[in-house]
C-alpha cells in the first residue's frame, strides 16, 4: 500500500541553496548535524595560486629523480601517521560532513591499507617490462608525467584524496588536491600528513580555489593529468576542460548500482548485505547498492527481510557509538533527495517503509526509505538517489534481471547473489559495469582496478592499472 503520510518537508526550499556557501572569496563550512558554522577559508589569490604551482614545479624536478625506494619509505610512513592520528582525523571528518564516527575511523584505516599496498607493490608495478621484438633489447619503462590535479568530493574526503594521490606520487609525480568546499579541514589534514613523511616539500598541496581557477590549473604546463570523482555533470565539464588543454583524465562518476538477487540466493544474507551496502555513509556512496532487482519467487521474503533490517537502523548523532545513519552532508542534498522520493511517489511508487522524518527547517537528517513498484521515467528509476533510499524491483527471470540492470545511464558496479556461482558469472558477463561482486557487496579494494563505463566515467583507479594511468609508458629499443 502506498503511504499517504509522506510529505514534502522542504517544498519551499530552493534547489540552489548550498550549506557550503561561497561568500565572495570565501568558503563557509557548517556542521551538518548541528547547523553550527565551523570555519571560513579564503580562496587563493591569483598570485598565491601562481606561487603554489611554482612550488609544485620545483618539487617535481626533485621528486621525479628521488629513488623509488625512498618514495616507498615515505608512503609507508604515511600509513603509520594515519593510524597514529586516526581519532583526530575521524573526528574532523564526522564534524565536517556528518559521517558516523565508526565509519570515519574505518575510512582512515582503509587509507593506511592503500598506502601499505602501494608501498609494497610499487617496485613491481613500475619495473621496466622486457618485450621480445627482434631487437638487441626492447622494453617499456614507466616515467612520471608531472603534476596530477585531483578534484575530489566530500563523501569520502580522505579516501578519495589518497586514492588518486598516493599512486601518482609513488610514480614520481606531484599531486594537487582541490577538495570539496565543505571539507577543507580534511584537505588540510591530508596535506599536513603527507608533508610530515615526504622529504621533498610541496610534493602534495591542497588548494582552496573556485571553479574559475580550476581552468588555470589544468592549463598549466606542469599539470599533465586530472582525476575527478563526482557527478556525471561535473565529469563532463572537467573532461571537456582536460580535452581543451590535451591533458589525460580519469573520471569516476555517479552510479545506480544493481543488486541482483536470483531465485536460489540466500535471501536473508542477501538482504542484510544489501541494506549494509545501501545505507553505508548514510547512503551517500557512488557504489552503493541502489536498485534491488529480485526474482519474483523470493521477492516477498526478500522485501520483508530488507524492511526488518532497515527498521533496526539507528538515525542519530554521528558521534554516537550506536549510530548507523547520520545527517546528509548539506540541507540542499536532503531537499533534493526528498523531492526525488516525492516525485517517484506521484508517478506510482509505493512505500514499503519510511522512517520518521525530521520537521526542523534546514535539518540535514533523512530517515531511511524503502520504495517498490517504481515506474520508468520516475527519479527513482532513472536518477541516482544519493541518500538512504532503497528501491526494489521484481523480475521474472535472469534475462529480465540483466535487462533491468542495464537499463540505466550508469555503469559503475553491480552485485549478483546466487547459490550457483557459474550462473552468477554468466549474468556478470552481460552487465555493462566496471565491477561485479558475486555474493557480496561492491567495494573498492587497493588490489583491483576501480572505475565505470557509460555515465559512470572512464579510466581506472587502484591496482596496477590505477598506478599506470598517470605515467609516460615509454618504449625503448636498442638495435643490434
Amino acid at each position: 500500500m502506498r503511504s499517504s503520510s509522506w510529505c514534502i518537508i522542504y517544498s519551499d526550499l530552493p534547489h540552489c541553496i548550498d550549506q557550503v556557501e561561497t561568500t565572495g572569496t570565501m568558503f563557509k563550512t557548517i556542521n551538518p548535524a548541528t547547523g553550527e558554522e565551523l570555519s571560513r577559508f579564503p580562496f587563493l589569490s591569483p598570485d598565491d595560486l601562481r606561487m603554489h604551482l611554482e612550488h609544485a614545479q620545483q618539487a617535481f624536478a626533485s621528486w621525479r629523480t628521488t629513488p623509488l625506494e625512498k618514495r616507498r619509505e615515505a608512503i609507508g610512513q604515511i600509513a603509520d601517521l594515519l593510524l597514529i592520528e586516526k581519532a583526530t582525523l575521524s573526528k574532523t571528518m564526522t564534524t565536517e560532513m556528518g559521517k558516523p564516527l565508526a565509519q570515519a575511523e574505518g575510512e582512515i584505516e582503509k587509507c593506511a591499507w592503500l598506502c601499505r599496498f602501494y608501498a609494497q607493490n610499487a617496485a613491481d608495478f613500475l619495473a621496466p617490462k622486457t618485450i621480445e621484438a627482434g631487437y638487441e633489447k626492447s622494453y617499456v619503462r614507466y616515467d612520471p608525467v608531472g603534476g596530477v590535479l585531483g578534484i575530489m568530493p566530500w563523501n569520502f574526503p580522505f579516501w578519495q584524496a589518497f586514492r588518486f594521490a598516493i599512486p601518482a606520487i609513488l610514480a614520481g609525480n606531484v599531486a594537487l588536491l582541490k577538495p570539496a568546499p565543505n571539507v577543507p579541514q580534511c584537505g588540510r589534514h591530508v596535506e599536513r600528513l603527507l608533508a610530515k613523511a615526504i622529504p621533498t616539500p610541496h610534493v602534495f598541496q591542497t588548494l582552496f580555489v573556485d571553479t574559475e581557477q580550476v581552468e588555470h590549473i589544468v592549463a598549466h604546463d606542469l599539470v599533465q593529468g586530472v582525476a575527478l570523482t563526482g557527478s556525471d555533470r561535473a565529469g563532463s565539464a572537467v573532461a571537456a576542460l582536460a580535452g581543451k588543454y590535451l591533458k589525460k583524465c580519469v573520471m569516476e562518476l555517479g552510479g545506480s548500482d544493481a543488486f541482483i538477487v536470483l531465485d536460489d540466493a540466500n535471501v536473508h544474507e542477501a538482504a542484510r548485505v544489501a541494506v549494509q551496502s545501501r545505507m553505508n555513509n548514510s547512503g551517500q556512496t557512488c557504489i552503493a547498492a541502489k536498485r534491488f532487482i529480485v526474482a519474483e519467487s523470493i521477492y516477498e521474503a526478500f522485501a520483508a527481510a530488507v524492511v526488518d533490517e532497515v527498521r533496526g537502523l539507528a538515525v542519530d548523532d554521528p558521534f554516537g557509538e550506536d549510530t548507523d545513519i547520520g545527517p546528509l552532508a548539506r540541507p540542499d542534498l536532503r531537499a533534493n533527495l526528498n523531492e526525488q522520493v516525492e516525485e517517484s511517489l506521484k508517478q506510482g511508487a509505493d512505500i514499503l517503509y519510511a522512517g520518521e522524518q525530521p520537521v526542523e527547517e534546514g535539518s540535514c537528517y533523512f530517515s531511511p526509505v524503502v520504495l517498490s513498484n517504481i515506474q520508468p521515467g520516475s527519479p527513482a528509476y532513472d536518477q541516482e538517489l544519493f541518500g538512504p533510499v532503497a528501491c526494489l524491483f521484481k523480475v521474472k527471470d535472469d534475462k529480465e534481471a540483466m535487462a533491468l540492470a542495464n537499463d540505466t545511464q550508469y555503469g559503475l558496479g553491480a552485485a549478483i547473489w546466487s547459490a550457483d556461482t557459474a550462473r552468477a558469472e554468466r549474468v556478470a558477463g552481460e552487465l555493462s559495469v566496471g565491477a561485479i561482486s558475486i555474493n557480496g557487496m561492491v567495494k573498492s579494494d587497493p588490489h583491483l582496478p576501480f572505475g565505470g563505463v557509460k555515465h559512470s566515467g572512464f579510466g581506472r583507479e587502484l591496482g596496477r592499472h590505477g598506478l599506470l594511468e598517470f605515467v609516460n609508458v615509454k618504449s625503448v629499443v636498442v638495435n643490434k
